[in-house]
């Protein structure tokens, strides 16, 4: 079978996760997508302007029962143009689509109404100034779509530098024909397609200590850090960095149900992962990137389970550590578990950016704790299992 060429996968292109926009009301924009479509036979078109406008139309006359006659007039009213004219036409590269939107303020009226009033207008606005970091798009793409879906942010930063492999896929949400591409570069191209006005900016090299400094502070201070990286050097190395700045840290451990929260910008001298490495918290980044390098697999895993704490392992995740690099070669994680992990970072995430949480500490949604089952199993004389 002869290998598929795609122009995604050009050199240059891969690394493509922003949309183009074109806005007619400029003329020379205009211009631009008419060789657009008229260059690009195989341009896939999508246009729902007018049933956009007909749902903004109805947010705004909440209390009246619109005939199709009527919302169709006040649509014309409301344009006050062509129809083609108005909002903006997204075009997607890496997937040669091109999609007519309501423009971006009157998008995110129409894509949160149903958020309000869970989350009020005025918080929606404040909300759209945020800036979130996330570092790791394993569990953290789960983390960055939730975010993403429910607008909890304008900004998004993702950093990995990893590509997607085919047993990443139990639990991150990507097609087949993602393999091989970079996870930062996957997650922005996912948010784009749902949201294309959230800011997202990708680091495919990952958190370095030549990165680190614009990943936190590039384009303004970052208001959380959401960490969920597998490399215990880059743990450490965020959470000071994260601490010299004042900015929070959140981090799902996918075991348990167990998060954690470090209040950086509330508790300026809090020692980092709640003192269990005061050791390794003392020493300069070079000194720690040394001190790392030279441990043995079994040694960065001591250091993670202290980190995380034995005794808030699950059962099968202290079987999984003891299995390491012996029968398993990675640390196992559940799609279900990643789901939950999306939706409490989440959570919390925006609860702290409306000042409604203000603590640090350890909390758990251990579903084994929180469903269990009712019946009890018990053995008969004859050695079958019997449930009452």
């Amino acid at each position: 079978m002869d290998k598929i060429n795609s122009s995604v996968n050009a050199p240059g292109h891969s690394t493509i996760y922003r949309p183009v926009y074109f806005r007619l009301i400029n003329p020379e924009e205009g211009e631009k997508l008419k060789a657009l479509i008229d260059s690009n036979t195989s341009l896939i078109i999508y246009d729902t302007i007018l049933s956009q406008l007909a749902e903004l139309i109805k947010l705004n006359n909440p209390q009246k029962k619109l005939t199709a006659a009527e919302s169709a007039e006040l649509i014309a009213l409301h344009m006050n143009a062509e129809a083609d004219q108005y909002g903006v036409w997204v075009y997607y590269p890496w997937s040669n689509k091109l999609v007519h939107t309501l423009d971006e303020e009157e998008f995110a009226q129409v894509r949160t109404s149903r958020n309000v009033y869970k989350v009020t207008p005025e918080e929606i606005a404040i909300l759209k100034q945020k800036k979130i970091g996330i570092i790791g798009l394993s569990v953290g793409q789960s983390i960055a779509l939730t975010l993403a879906m429910e607008r909890t942010c304008g900004e998004i930063r993702l950093a990995d530098f990893d590509e997607i492999e085919l047993s990443n896929m139990n639990r991150i949400r990507v097609n087949v024909q993602d393999l091989g591409q970079n996870k930062a570069i996957v997650a922005a191209r996912q948010i784009a397609e749902l949201d294309p006005f959230i800011h997202v900016i990708c680091f495919t090299e990952g958190i370095t200590l030549d990165t680190i400094d614009g990943f936190f502070t590039g384009n303004g201070k970052l208001d959380i850090l959401v960490e969920e990286c597998d490399g215990i050097d880059i743990k450490i190395l965020a959470r000071i960095k994260a601490k010299a700045l004042g900015i929070p840290v959140v981090m799902d451990t996918n075991d348990k149900g167990m998060l954690d929260v470090e209040r950086f910008d509330l508790e300026p001298q809090r020692p980092i992962f709640h003192g269990k490495v005061a050791e390794l918290e003392a020493l300069t980044a070079d000194q720690l990137t040394e001190t790392l390098n030279k441990l043995t697999i079994p040694e960065k895993i001591g250091y993670l389970a202290k980190i995380i704490g034995f005794e808030n392992l699950s059962e099968a995740m202290m079987k999984s550590v003891g299995e390491m690099n012996k029968t398993i070669v990675g640390w196992p994680q559940l799609a279900s578990a990643v789901t939950l992990g999306g939706a409490m970072i989440t959570d919390i995430s925006r609860r702290i950016l409306l000042k409604q949480f203000t603590s640090s500490g350890r909390y758990f949604v251990d579903f084994d704790n929180l469903f269990k089952d009712e019946f009890n199993t018990i053995t008969n004389i004859n050695g079958d299992n019997d449930t009452h």
